[in-house]
C-alpha cells in the first residue's frame, strides 16, 4: 500500500475538475501574493514571486496525486504566505480522496510549514502562540470536513449499491415466482390431462382394434370419448380457474377433493381396470382442500401410471387413518412385462412427491422383490 493510494471511495478526478481548481487557487494565490507585497512582510519579493508560480502549478498535482502534492505545498508553506491557499486546499482534498493517516499527514505537513512560516515572516498584530493555534484550527477543520464529506461519499454510495442489489433481488424473485408458477401450471395440467387422456386412449385403442364389435358397443365407446373430452375440458376450465384464484380465498373453487376418490374409482372401472377399493377410514369427515385434493392426485396418479405402464394388470388402492392422525394412501399394480405402453413424460411422480412435501407428507414409490409396483403416501389428516 503506498501513502497515495486512493479511498475505496474515491474516483479518479476528472480533467475538468483540474483546470476549474488550478484557476479558482491561482486566483487566490494572486491575490495573497498582492496582499503580502503591499503589506511589506519581510521576505524577498522574488521568492514570493516564485512560490505563487510553484504554489499554481503544484495545484493539478495535488488534485490527481493529493498526498504527494499536498507535501510539496506544505513545504513551500515555510518559505512564503502566498502558499497558503494552495496548501490548505491540498489538505481538504487530501481529506476527500485519501483515507485518514495520509490526509492527517498533509495536513500536518501544512500546520509545520505554517509554525515555520511564523517563526521568520511573523503576521502583524498577532503573536506568534495564536498564530499557530488558528493555523491548527483551521487544517482540523479542514481535515474534519474533508473526512466527512469522504463519510457521505461512502455512505450514498453504499445506498446506491443496496438499491441496485435489491432490485437485482427483487428480479430474480419475480423469475423464481414465474418459474414456480409454470411448474404449478404444469404440474397441474399433468394430473387433470394425463388421467382423462389415458381413458380417452384407452376407449379409443378398443374402437382401433375392435372395429367389428356392434353398433351398439361402438356408439357406447365414442359416447364415453365425447364424454370424457367435455369432462377433459371441465377439469382443464377448474385448473385454470384455481390458479387465477387467490389461494387464501375461502369462497374460491377448491377442486376435487377426499370425497371425489370413488368416483374415480368407478371411472377407471368403467374403462375396463379392475380396480380394488378398501375405504378404511370409517368417517364421513372431509380433509381440508389441499389434503383432499393431494390424496385425489395421489390416486389418480396410480392409476393413470397402471393404465400407461401395466395394462390389464389388476390396481388396489387403500385409503386408512382418522382426522387428527395420518391419511395413508397405499396403490399397488404388478407390472406387465411385453405390453405396449402408453408415453409418459416421466415428470408426474416428481411433481406429485413436490405436492405432498407442499401438503407436509411424504411420498414414497418402488418396485418389491415380486415384481409390484407401489405408491404411498402418508399426509397429515386437518380436517
Amino acid at each position: 500500500m503506498t501513502l497515495d493510494e486512493p479511498c475505496p471511495v474515491a474516483k479518479r478526478p476528472p480533467r475538468a475538475v483540474a483546470v476549474v481548481s488550478t484557476v479558482m487557487i491561482a486566483a487566490l494565490v494572486g491575490a495573497t501574493l498582492w496582499a503580502t507585497l503591499a503589506s511589506g512582510r519581510a521576505g524577498p519579493r522574488w521568492l514570493d514571486i516564485a512560490i505563487a508560480l510553484a504554489s499554481c502549478a503544484l495545484v493539478p498535482v495535488s488534485v490527481i496525486r493529493p498526498v504527494t502534492g499536498g507535501l510539496l505545498l506544505g513545504a513551500l508553506a515555510f518559505l512564503s504566505p502566498v502558499a497558503t491557499p494552495a496548501a490548505t486546499f491540498a489538505a481538504l482534498n487530501a481529506a476527500r480522496q485519501r483515507r485518514f493517516i495520509p490526509a492527517f499527514g498533509v495536513a500536518l505537513a501544512g500546520v509545520a510549514g505554517h509554525a515555520v512560516q511564523g517563526l521568520w515572516r511573523p503576521f502583524a498584530g498577532v503573536s506568534y502562540g495564536w498564530w499557530l493555534l488558528l493555523m491548527s484550527l483551521a487544517y482540523a477543520a479542514l481535515l474534519g470536513w474533508g473526512t466527512w464529506a469522504q463519510a457521505r461519499v461512502a455512505l450514498m454510495q453504499s445506498l446506491v449499491e443496496r438499491a441496485r442489489r435489491a432490485e437485482a433481488e427483487q428480479g430474480r424473485r419475480v423469475s423464481e415466482a414465474r418459474l414456480a408458477e409454470r411448474a404449478l401450471i404444469a404440474r397441474e395440467m399433468h394430473d387433470v390431462l394425463a388421467h382423462r387422456l389415458s381413458l380417452l386412449a384407452t376407449y379409443a385403442g378398443a374402437l382401433e382394434y375392435r372395429p367389428d364389435s356392434p353398433p351398439e358397443r361402438l356408439a357406447a365407446a365414442a359416447g364415453v370419448i365425447r364424454t370424457g373430452v367435455h369432462q377433459a375440458l371441465d377439469e382443464l376450465r377448474e385448473v385454470i380457474t384455481v390458479l387465477r384464484e387467490d389461494p387464501a380465498d375461502p369462497d374460491g373453487p377448491a377442486g376435487p377433493s377426499l370425497g371425489d376418490v370413488p368416483r374415480l374409482v368407478e371411472e377407471a372401472r368403467d374403462a375396463g381396470l379392475a380396480v380394488s377399493f378398501d375405504d378404511r377410514t370409517g368417517t364421513a369427515a372431509e380433509a381440508t382442500p389441499v389434503v383432499g385434493r393431494t390424496a385425489y392426485r395421489i390416486v389418480q396418479e396410480g392409476l393413470t401410471n397402471a393404465r400407461k405402464h401395466a395394462a390389464g394388470q389388476p390396481v388396489a388402492i387403500t385409503l386408512a387413518g382418522q382426522p387428527g392422525g395420518e391419511l395413508a394412501i397405499d396403490v399397488r399394480n404388478p407390472l406387465s412385462a411385453g405390453l405396449p405402453e402408453l408415453p409418459g413424460a416421466g415428470v408426474g411422480l416428481i411433481g406429485l412427491t413436490e405436492r405432498v412435501s407442499l401438503a407436509g407428507g411424504r411420498l414414497d414409490h418402488e418396485v418389491d422383490a415380486a415384481g409390484e409396483f407401489r405408491l404411498s403416501a402418508r399426509l397429515p389428516w386437518r380436517t
